[in-house]
């Protein structure tokens, strides 16, 4: 199980907007800041996502657990609201598997951030 992910970017102020946006519909909330970055709490209260300021970023790839498809679609409103460039819309990816329903967003470092919900319907 992982514990927590840190997310280098460019703009700590900037990307804790966008975060705090974007995930808000996926329970996410601003936890911690500080001149060393800003923490997310989940929905249960872990803070398991951070973003710290680095000089250089190499783009990754981070994806978020949904409850349901319309979760999937409100973090991906949410998020080009937010800045984030549309990277794919909420949709079914068959190719991953029959009830994959994701949706991209690359926020303005470039990292790729997705919602998913693994369920058949809803």
């Amino acid at each position: 199980m992982i514990d927590h992910v840190i997310i280098g970017v460019t703009d700590v102020a900037s990307a804790k907007k966008f975060y705090k946006a974007a995930l808000a519909p996926l329970g996410y909330t601003l936890g911690f800041e500080g001149e060393w970055g800003a923490g997310f709490k989940n929905a249960q209260g872990d803070p398991d996502l951070w973003i710290r300021p680095e000089k250089a970023v190499t783009p990754v790839h981070v994806a978020f657990h949904a409850e349901d498809r319309a979760l999937v679609s409100a973090f991906y409103e949410a998020a080009i609201a937010a800045g984030g460039k549309d990277n794919g819309a909420p949709g079914l990816r068959p190719h991953y598997h029959e009830n994959y329903f994701g949706a991209f967003v690359l926020d303005a470092d470039g990292h790729n951030i997705e919602a998913v919900c693994h369920k058949p319907t809803g």
